[in-house]
């Protein structure tokens, strides 16, 4: 069984940064992938980033392409999201997700494992 525990959510103006980490407790065997989700408030849950591994091949949505970075330790048992330039519609509650394989790695009704969410506000 796995489990994922996220943490790094916060407050912070437009432009500035947050780190989102979450850690994973059990182990992956083959292909995975992890993906971040976020819902905002009133809106359905999207995704905007997937990290798939091994290899470590990202993905990232149009709406945060050059702002965000999805990453891991070596260990493989943290994954991050580094926030960057952060605007007003980035807030919302982010979700760190992991699948088994490769495919339907955005498909948030198959998705095998999700964490709890971490709140992410950007005031301007």
């Amino acid at each position: 069984q796995v489990q994922l525990v996220e943490s790094g959510g916060g407050s912070v103006q437009t432009g500035g940064s947050l780190r989102l980490s979450c850690q994973v407790y059990g182990y992956f065997y083959g292909l995975y992938c992890m993906g971040w989700f976020r819902q905002a408030p009133g809106k359905e849950r999207e995704n905007v980033a997937i990290i798939y591994s091994p290899g470590e091949a990202t993905d990232y949505a149009d709406s945060v392409k050059g702002r965000f970075t999805a990453s891991q330790n070596t260990a493989r048992t943290t994954w991050y999201l580094q926030m960057n330039s952060l605007k007003v519609d980035d807030t919302g509650t982010y979700y760190c997700a992991a699948h088994v394989g490769w495919q339907n790695c955005t498909r948030q009704d198959v998705v095998n494992y999700w964490g709890q969410g971490t709140q992410v506000t950007v005031s301007s």
